[in-house]
C-alpha cells in the first residue's frame, strides 16, 4: 500500500467511503461523481497504477469481482446495459488502478464519440494488425 494515494487509501478503509463488496484483493466503492446511481469502483487493496502493472493473481479477482458487480447492479437497478470501463496513463485521474461498473439505460446521454480518423486509422487495418502480432508473438 502506498500512504500517499487516495486510491490506495479509499480501498484499505483509512477513508470513508461506501464499501458495496469487498475481499482480500478489492475493495468495491460507490463512486462520488456517479454516471448513474449504483456506479461502482473496483480497486486493488495493492497499489497499482495502470492495468499493465498489475499481477496475474489481482487481475483476475478484479474480472470475477466485476462479474459480481454486474448481477447486483441489473437484480438493484434492471438496466438496459453495464458499461465496465478503465482509464490508463494521463486518463487515470485517481493515481491508482480502478475499473468502473455502473448501469446504462438507453438515451441516458453517456456516449462513446469517435473522433473524425484523420490518421486513416481505418486504411492501416492491415499494417496494424503485423504490427501489433510481430510484438504480441516476440
Amino acid at each position: 500500500m502506498n500512504n500517499d494515494c487516495l486510491g490506495c487509501q479509499l480501498a484499505n478503509g483509512e477513508l470513508p467511503a461506501q464499501v458495496v463488496y469487498e475481499d482480500e484483493r478489492v475493495a468495491c466503492i460507490l463512486d462520488i461523481a456517479p454516471i448513474h446511481e449504483g456506479h461502482i469502483l473496483i480497486l486493488p487493496k495493492q497499489h497499482y497504477l495502470d492495468v499493465d502493472d498489475l499481477d496475474e493473481a489481482t487481475s483476475a479477482a478484479i474480472m470475477k469481482t466485476s462479474v459480481i458487480l454486474v448481477r447486483a447492479l441489473k437484480a438493484a437497478f434492471h438496466p438496459d446495459g453495464i458499461t465496465i470501463m478503465q482509464n490508463g496513463g494521463k486518463f487515470n485521474d485517481l493515481g491508482h488502478y480502478h475499473m468502473h461498473v455502473f448501469p446504462r439505460y438507453e438515451a441516458d446521454g453517456f456516449a462513446w464519440v469517435e473522433p473524425e480518423d484523420v490518421h486513416n486509422h481505418k486504411d492501416r487495418l492491415q499494417e496494424t494488425g503485423e504490427k501489433l502480432r510481430s510484438i504480441l508473438l516476440k
